[in-house]
């Protein structure tokens, strides 16, 4: 064969080549990106409106079914979805897997740019933006205390701006923590004695300082959304502020108003093992290395275990860089094991000098399909991960076969360079021939259609280029290696001692099928046949993954649109009760209600 016969002739240059490899492999190894799951975009757009104080109703009306219209007419769209709650609506639209996310996304926007002229005046900017892997939390940190909220609260924003500035983080979402509020209740018959009105109030307050904070303010029976000066912080400060001047003399807010320091109402809940929580959720950018990020958290929260109050615990409560170790550990301890493997078992059958040629195709193959991983721009998920695990029982077929005919070739009498030429070329297009039926089996996956197709095609990708490495392998690196370590004196497997019983008792048996072909074949249907009626009658069907014990189990709350948070809260602290007596296998509860981005109603009532 061409290529081998160069190789061969050129071994400074494999050898040249085999360094290289090594090299460029290992820093692809040690540069690849960890992640759970492979980057893939989700066809589902998001966009979502707020409305200040409209009930759902309102919502509906004048902000939903505007943008929807609008909408409705988009080329690729499968499915809209919408849910409107008190001053917030939120559609979903769902496009065809086959779409370009990005050319999706500008047509929503474009879309919706449209309906912004017939949404209310005073409704915010409608958020457009696309559903990303990314936004998965990879670390979740619980921390309770028995503390006050107030306190419980600073822990976890300091927390919070620590995670934040490591490498990689995109955002830490905070769910559970109390917000403050300094609330300005506001008497209308003192407000009516000096000739004040709402709005001038309203107007005073932010108009103190452009750095600002959420509060409201309250009359009889409504309440006013407004904005505070971020610099205050005590009520008294508030209080002084003056309001309006009368004849000489100053009138002050509390001369008109009741100034409290409050919290905000609660958008979100979230507890551990029955106790009020904080859960802070962190999410990394796409492409950043999910080890190095996890480890860093682990070290900012060892840090604040050191610094925090008595009696505050942290606890992570999901690492999904935990499963990327497992997984990177399982394929090293499987290349070295393999390894090892290869060498013990061939040596009894072809030399150690034979085997060690042999064991070589594992390293290289890997090395080579690292290099070109990278290459492509893929990542170490979760994917990749087990595509080359599953791969490594198939490197080594090919080499075997190449170097136990060179060796037959140099028993002949043969140089061996001339071997190594000859007895590659003999087996080269079988060998090709069973690497590419190999291959075949797995090139269907690339054509499986929908988000699980953009999901699973990095198993055949991965599988192929593994295969392809393991090929090229056999037939540059090990018939040049082969040509330098090889012995004359070394002998076949076949002609092994312990192997000559074996291969005798298959010649004869082969023997016996070759001279009764009707009954070998007869045999073999109504085997067969019998394999096939007894997995029919006795088989547990067909799972594309195995059943394996859950290491979580999640229990999700969904209430009808509109209610209230704290009712959504109050009926998962009862499915919190009935969980408790299963305490004894539950090494965690962690309760979530709602979300930050949400109302005091929240979006349906949902609970996990």
């Amino acid at each position: 064969m061409l290529l081998t016969n160069v190789a061969v002739k050129n071994r400074t240059t494999v050898l040249v080549l085999m360094l290289l490899i090594i090299v460029v492999g290992m820093e692809s190894y040690l540069t690849l990106p960890r992640e759970s799951s492979p980057d893939v975009d989700i066809p589902y757009i998001l966009v979502t409106t707020t409305y200040e104080g409209a009930s759902p109703e309102d919502i509906e009306n004048t902000v939903t079914k505007e943008i929807e219209k609008e909408l409705s007419g988009l080329d690729d769209l499968e499915e809209i979805t919408s849910i409107s709650a008190e001053g917030m609506s939120m559609i979903t639209i769902e496009f065809t897997p086959d779409v370009r996310i990005e050319d999706a996304l500008q047509r929503v926007r474009d879309r919706v740019e449209i309906a912004k002229a017939d949404l209310p005046l005073d409704a915010e900017e409608p958020i457009v933006r696309d559903i990303n892997i990314s936004e998965f939390p990879i670390v979740i940190v619980n921390i309770s205390g028995d503390i006050s909220p107030v306190r419980l609260k600073l822990i976890a924003d300091q927390l919070e701006d620590a995670i934040e500035g490591v490498p990689g983080v995109l955002n830490v979402d905070v769910l559970g923590a109390l917000e403050r509020e300094i609330r300005i209740e506001v008497d209308q018959d003192r407000l009516a004695a000096y000739g004040l009105t709402i709005p001038e109030i309203l107007g005073l307050v932010p108009s103190e300082n452009v750095n600002v904070s959420a509060g409201g303010l309250e009359t009889e029976g409504t309440r006013f959304n407004i904005r505070l000066p971020a610099e205050f912080t005590e009520p008294e400060e508030v209080e002084t502020l003056q309001v309006a001047d009368r004849n000489g003399q100053p009138i002050y807010l509390t001369d008109i108003a009741t100034v409290r320091d409050t919290f905000k109402d609660r958008t979100s809940y979230a507890r551990i093992n029955g106790k009020d929580s904080i859960s802070l959720n962190i999410q990394k950018r796409i492409g950043a290395d999910i080890i190095p990020i996890a480890e860093t958290v682990r070290h900012i929260l060892s840090v604040a275990r050191e610094q925090a109050p008595d009696g505050v615990e942290f606890a992570i409560t999901m690492d999904e860089s935990k499963d990327i170790r497992n997984m990177l550990a399982d394929l090293e301890n499987n290349i070295i094991s393999g390894l090892v493997l290869v060498v013990v078992v061939l040596m009894l059958f072809m030399g150690l000098r034979s085997s060690l040629v042999v064991a070589l195709a594992i390293p290289m193959s890997m090395l080579i399909s690292f290099s070109m991983i990278q290459l492509l721009g893929y990542t170490l998920n979760m994917i990749v991960l087990f595509s080359l695990i599953l791969s490594l029982g198939m490197l080594v077929d090919n080499a075997i076969v190449i170097v136990e005919n060179i060796h037959r070739h140099i028993e002949m009498g043969y140089s061996r360079i001339e071997a190594a030429q000859l007895g590659t070329a003999e087996v080269a297009w079988p060998v090709i021939a069973s690497t590419a039926t190999t291959i075949a089996a797995f090139a269907p996956m690339l054509f499986w259609p929908g988000i699980v197709g953009d999901f699973m095609k990095y198993l055949p990708i991965t599988v192929i280029i593994v295969l392809s490495s393991s090929l090229f392998v056999a037939l540059v690196i090990n018939p040049t290696i082969a040509a330098m370590a090889a012995s004359a004196g070394t002998k076949s497997a076949s002609d092994h001692p312990h192997t000559s019983r074996t291969i005798r008792a298959y010649r004869w048996l082969l023997n016996q099928a070759l001279h009764h072909r009707v009954v070998t074949i007869s045999l073999t249907v109504l085997l067969l046949l019998a394999f096939v009626i007894v997995y029919g009658k006795r088989g547990e069907g067909v799972d594309f993954f195995p059943d394996l014990d859950p290491i979580r189990a999640r229990i999700n709350i969904r209430c009808p649109q509109g209610t209230h948070i704290d009712e959504t809260n109050r009926l998962a602290a009862l499915v919190e009760e009935r969980v408790e007596q299963f305490r004894g296998d539950i090494e965690h509860v962690i309760t979530n209600v709602g979300s930050e981005s949400g109302s005091a109603v929240g979006v349906g009532g949902e609970a996990t």
